[in-house]
């Protein structure tokens, strides 16, 4: 049902019962935007302020923009500029609400906040579902001046001192109309309230001039950040201390994996590898993986006689729970990204400097 509804809402389906369908998701969606209107007027006439900067990172569709790696790139140059930061994240589809010392880092938090945790020395990552009784505990327990939302534009109870709103540019707002009949999360007015708009993925889309002049009409004040998601490395899945070139994909054929918000851009990067993609798996964002999921995904590829499986890092993290993932039979690779602006770098360092001015 739930991918029904997406392919009808990114218009993927067609035909006299998928436009019947699309007119109800429309009307849906009118009750949906004026719910969303009167959410954020009455959570907004009254915001909480934790005593601490409040950094949001979010967007306004659904799917993946690259929030998680841009929250990663904010939070390390914060701690170069002698922030003490934590970051506050939802958590989506951690097991429990409560932390329990029995299971994983990756049950207890979700799979994004472990990657952030993995790749973060020295700063705290929050997860709970109350980002104000997660922001609460960062300056009670880690005394810390700045507090960054994972997903954070729709926390209207709290009061953020700036925005930032990242736009897919390989997709930024699909048919610009609000779920379910699109997938926009809020009214494109709603981009009023943003400081900073960073676009992401502008590697796989030079055509982004359209997508900033139309920013910059919503918001003219608003900056404007042109940034890429670049391969940096690759692992090995069980080994993480096995690190190997990027060149290793070069004209190869290879399987891929993965449960992410944009599988597209996955296969992109890979492709730009230079890998030949024989065989493709797409699971829905956060899916959690079984042992029956990675026995059927190793099958499937030796069927097509290939010996190497590529999957990304959020979701080589739902892995770390699966006992065995060491000693599999066939290599599964992990490929590591970083977030990497190609324009208006400094004017990002500039706004974030501002909010402690200096």
């Amino acid at each position: 049902m739930r991918e029904l509804i997406y392919n009808l809402a990114t218009d993927k389906t067609r035909g006299f019962l998928a436009e019947a369908a699309k007119l109800f998701l429309f009307l849906l969606s009118l009750i949906y935007g004026l719910i969303i209107r009167i959410l954020a007027v009455s959570y907004g006439a009254k915001q909480y302020s934790p005593g601490c900067k409040v950094i949001s990172i979010g967007n306004i569709t659904f799917g993946g923009t690259g929030k998680t790696v841009l929250v990663e790139y904010i939070a390390g140059f914060l701690k170069k500029q002698g922030r003490a930061v934590a970051i506050l994240s939802r958590g989506y589809k951690r097991n429990l609400h409560t932390y329990d010392l029995k299971l994983t880092a990756f049950e207890n938090m979700g799979d994004e906040p472990c990657m952030l945790q993995s790749k973060l020395t020295g700063i705290p990552i929050i997860v709970d579902a109350d980002r104000i009784q997660g922001a609460k505990k960062a300056v009670r327990d880690y005394a810390v001046d700045t507090v960054i939302l994972d997903d954070g534009f729709q926390q209207w109870k709290l009061k953020k001192d700036l925005n930032i709103v990242t736009i897919d540019a390989t997709d930024p707002f699909g048919n610009q109309q609000i779920i379910p009949r699109g997938i926009l999360r809020e009214p494109l007015s709603a981009l009023k309230r943003a400081g900073v708009f960073v676009l992401t993925k502008t590697n796989l889309n030079p055509n982004i001039e359209d997508i900033a002049e139309f920013l910059q009409e919503i918001n003219p004040q608003a900056l404007i950040v042109e940034s890429a998601h670049q391969p940096r490395c690759i692992t090995q899945l069980g080994s993480p201390d096995k690190v190997f070139d990027l060149g290793l994909l070069q004209g190869r054929g290879v399987a891929l994996f993965c449960g992410i918000g944009d599988p597209d851009s996955f296969e992109n990067l890979i492709t730009g590898l230079g890998a030949h993609i024989k065989l493709s798996k797409q699971f829905s964002d956060h899916h959690n993986y079984s042992r029956q999921d990675l026995q059927g995904i190793i099958q499937q590829a030796e069927e097509f006689g290939l010996d190497t499986i590529i999957t990304t890092e959020k979701d080589a993290v739902r892995f770390s729970a699966m006992p065995g993932i060491e000693g599999l039979k066939i290599r599964i690779l992990v490929l590591h990204i970083e977030l990497e602006i190609i324009k208006n770098e400094e004017g990002l360092h500039t706004r974030l400097r501002q909010l402690y001015n200096f």
